[in-house]
């Protein structure tokens, strides 16, 4: 789905349906127009997620599991789902729960997510936070001159969004005539992930009595207070915050300090005993609620390992998802921070955002929002006001918080070295070429992904696909199913010779139309992904005996995706960094352009199963063969 804030005619991606659901035909864009100063009223306006019936969930979780189940395990999933519908049974008890919840809540669906993600331990770097990064350009200086106008010029941006969002008048986003929720431009900026033992919190400045009027910046690993506001409520000119960023770059480096803020990659549980320990010092406490009620983090990153123009995208989304390693940036950060904003002074520039608060199409939005900013041409004026020196926020370092540091460091590197990170501009064709194969591009890079995924292990691969649903109040994500029996007869057959091109063709068609309509579905909250897991987490709350149906292996298998998929539109070509959850499995994500596909995929090194280039490389050669076949092949 298409996204983007901006005060101009944008084109949302909506799946279309031609009669009945299941006859709905391919994806097809649509324009969206964005309205200036109604964001209230089209919020409080916008539709609840209401929950899906029962049986309807109940058999398309069935029909889900076909093609990655044994047979037995396919009997017995039957069965229990038989005995978990019943009339008067535990499955109408749940059901009837969580449509109290849908009634008395903004967004049932929203809640358990969002509670899901904090009870999360594992560390925020690598495995939750997920960032995207600009293009290079070649009007990038590359030098700290050039850092420091890119810094301020993103700056000016987000506080001119910001603008936009305290006077209720930041453009809303539409698609095929309905507004999307734009609650998350609001809840990214001056909001922070709190460490928990057990579970996690978050909270938001911006509504405060006294909302904040500084972001931090952080240099050489030392954080300091810059106010962007004059005493008149004006913002600082990108001049003068030039001025401003100059000065905290040469005090850093006047003097060295602990990197404190890589404490924040460890994993919650530790963070929250160290978090607690550092702040019963007076003076991290002021400075650590500094950082935390900030507008954002500014990293000004120092430089990072020198190499190749063909390796500076893989080497930059690094930098962006976890700063490089300890010797490098990944202490000059503060991961539970919503919104960092990394600016390097290789002309490295995107941002690393808490994936707890916003998604990939809002955050994909925000920086296309910077990439427009950043190449407007400007007047040069020096400031002429003087200007007070930025306050640097100072920590007490104690024996043992030293001693978290240095383990911290290890493990952070651990981390970074592990992570198995591929990118492919795909040059080929784009989104043109697949619509004039009469092909829905995102279906059609789907089909892809199973094809490549199949080729490498001979066995079809339980596919997510992020959906978003922010048609709705506070919506969020569901999830696509992509592998469906229609997918996996069209990647078996592919290179069987046995089969006629024609055949080929054919069930290459109805897999298309197949995730046309269950992509559709999700997009209009009737995902079953989102109603089983409330359905789970109601049996939790309501206190009640697990079901079987929720215990059984079959329940398991049908979550352990194998690839985790977005596609995240940009109109700036930018990329997409994700995260990595499941240790033996990939994440990818992807980019349409009209002549081209930008791919990035994560997976772990230290797993013998997975190899980030082999799928990327085995995804290549999967959409050049599909399109030799439709264009080789006659078609009705």
């Amino acid at each position: 789905m298409w996204g983007v804030c901006t005060r101009t005619v944008v084109k949302v991606r909506m799946m279309r349906p031609c009669g009945l659901v299941k006859s709905c035909h391919l994806v097809k864009p649509v324009s969206a127009t964005l309205v200036a100063g109604r964001h209230l009223t089209q919020q409080e306006g916008l539709p609840s997620l209401s929950v899906p019936p029962l049986q309807q969930t109940c058999e398309r979780y069935l029909t889900a599991l076909e093609p990655i189940m044994e047979v037995d395990e396919l009997k017995r999933a039957k069965q229990l789902v038989e005995e978990f519908q019943k009339p008067g049974g535990v499955g109408e008890r749940l059901q009837r729960g969580l449509e109290r919840k849908a009634r008395n809540t903004e967004n049932w669906s929203s809640d358990r997510l969002v509670g899901e993600y904090l009870k999360n331990r594992k560390p925020l770097v690598v495995h939750s936070n997920v960032g995207t990064f600009l293009p290079p350009t070649s009007q990038a200086v590359r030098d700290k001159w050039g850092q420091m106008r890119s810094a301020a010029k993103v700056i000016a941006s987000v506080l001119d969004l910001k603008s936009m969002i305290d006077n209720d008048t930041l453009p809303v986003e539409y698609m095929r005539g309905m507004p999307l929720c734009m609650k998350p431009y609001h809840q990214m900026l001056s909001s922070c992930r709190i460490p928990g033992l057990e579970k996690d919190s978050l909270v938001y400045y911006a509504k405060s009595s006294s909302p904040p009027k500084h972001i931090t910046v952080v240099h050489n690993s030392q954080f300091f207070v810059l106010d962007v506001y004059h005493s008149d409520g004006t913002p600082l000119t990108v001049d003068q915050l030039c001025v401003q960023l100059e000065k905290i770059s040469n005090a850093s480096l006047q003097t060295s300090m602990e990197p404190v803020g890589i404490l924040t990659t460890q994993n919650r549980g530790s963070w929250n005993k160290t978090y607690i320990n550092l702040i019963k010092d007076e003076t991290n406490k002021e400075s650590v609620s500094a950082i935390e009620r900030g507008i954002f983090t500014l990293c000004l990153d120092g430089p990072m390992p020198q190499v190749s123009d063909d390796m500076y995208d893989i080497s930059a989304a690094k930098q962006i998802l976890h700063g490089g390693g300890s010797q490098w940036n990944s202490g000059n950060r503060w991961f539970d921070k919503a919104l960092q904003i990394i600016v390097g002074e290789d002309g490295t520039c995107g941002i690393n955002c808490v994936h707890t608060i916003t998604d990939g199409t809002v955050q994909m939005a925000l920086v296309d929002y910077f990439a427009a900013h950043m190449k407007k041409s400007e007047i040069m004026q020096s400031p002429m006001v003087p200007l007070p020196m930025p306050q640097k926020l100072h920590f007490n370092i104690t024996p043992e918080i030293k001693k978290e540091i240095e383990e911290t460091k290890h493990s952070m590197d651990i981390l970074a070295q592990d992570l198995d990170l591929r990118i492919k501009v795909f040059h080929y064709f784009g989104k043109n070429v697949i619509k004039a194969l009469k092909m829905s591009p995102d279906a059609f890079i789907q089909m892809a992904i199973q094809l490549a995924y199949y080729r490498m292990y001979q066995r079809c691969s339980s596919v997510f696909e992020a959906a978003s649903l922010r048609m709705f109040r506070m919506g969020r994500t569901e999830g696509i199913r992509a592998t469906s029996s229609a997918s996996a007869a069209f990647v078996k057959a592919f290179d069987d010779p046995r089969k006629q091109n024609t055949e080929k063709v054919d069930l290459l068609e109805k897999a298309v139309k197949v995730h046309t309509s269950l992509s559709y579905m999700a997009v209009i909250g009737q995902g079953i992904d989102e109603h089983l897991e409330g359905l789970k987490t109601q049996a939790i709350e309501e206190k009640i005996p697990m079901p079987d149906f929720f215990t059984d292996i079959s329940y398991t298998k049908a979550f352990d995706y194998d690839l985790s998929t977005s596609q995240v539109p940009s109109r700036n070509g930018c990329l997409p960094v994700t995260c990595v959850d499941k240790p033996n499995g990939y994440d990818l994500s992807y980019t349409f352009m009209n002549d081209r596909i930008n791919f990035v995929a994560t997976a772990i090194k230290s797993c013998k199963e997975t190899n980030a280039a082999h799928l990327i490389q085995a995804l290549e050669d999967a959409l050049l063969d599909m399109r030799t076949l439709l264009e080789q092949t006659p078609r009705v």
